[in-house]
């Protein structure tokens, strides 16, 4: 029987192009979203017709009644789980930490970092050999904004992903003789449409002359090193922050 995936914010970008390699790898994929239904269908419809697994969970990853839920619903639909990819994200508007609202410091705080607590939370209740699991793989997906910074951009999403980096690192301390491998990713400059959506359309042709290889990277790329940390070629990984970001 293939395992199940759970990928958070996967309706687009990042977190599609997972979906899709990890239905590749043979795992059943539930694909978690927000509020883009159409979207992670989409996703969904894709994995199918090429002969995998999946379903789409709507479910807000800073509400543990919803995580609780979307664990459940995935379990139940598709098999044991063997892995979490922690995707979901968001960004807030482009803006100087002293133009930004405290409601959306908040909100970007709840969704990044305590969202991805939650989440890692509800899979070491699943994952744990301590709670009789088969053990398995949680990769969080972080950003380098976490050693950049983000000044004059993103200060919170930044400071958030700083967060998801230490959780990460104390979260494969303490479950890594638990069966359970926790990793973490950091995107670079990616070519999504998050870019559109913080209301800065042309931020990608305005920050790849800053990257060493010139150029931003594509989803798919970002979902190369994510799923590989899932792997078995990745068994002795652990407490890894990858840099995914093109030299910068």
């Amino acid at each position: 029987m293939s395992k199940s995936i759970i990928v958070t914010g996967g309706s687009r970008g990042i977190g599609a192009a997972t979906a899709r390699l990890a239905a590749q790898k043979g795992f059943a994929v539930c694909v978690n979203y927000q509020s883009a239904a159409d979207a992670a269908n989409a996703v969904v419809a894709d994995i199918k017709a090429a002969g995998g697994k999946a379903l789409a969970v709507q479910a807000d990853v800073s509400n543990a009644d919803d995580i609780s839920r979307l664990f459940e619903t995935a379990v139940n639909e598709l098999g044991p789980l063997g892995a979490v990819i922690n995707n979901g994200g968001i960004t807030g508007p482009l803006a100087r930490l002293d133009e930004t609202s405290a409601e959306d410091i908040r909100r970007t705080i709840d969704v990044n970092l305590t969202g991805t607590a939650l989440c890692c939370a509800e899979a070491v209740r699943r994952l744990s050999t301590k709670y009789g699991g088969p053990g398995g793989s949680i990769v969080n997906v972080s950003s380098a904004a976490a050693r950049i910074g983000g000044a004059h951009e993103w200060i919170d999403y930044a400071a958030s992903k700083g967060g998801v980096d230490t959780l990460t690192i104390g979260l494969a301390i303490e479950v890594g003789n638990e069966g359970i491998r926790v990793n973490a990713v950091r995107p670079g400059l990616t070519d999504t449409d998050i870019h559109v959506s913080a209301g800065a359309p042309d931020r990608m042709a305005r920050m790849a002359p800053n990257i060493p290889m010139k150029r931003a990277a594509s989803p798919e790329e970002i979902a190369n090193a994510i799923i590989w940390l899932t792997s078995d070629e990745a068994s002795y990984v652990n407490g890894a922050i990858l840099d995914v970001a093109g030299g910068r």
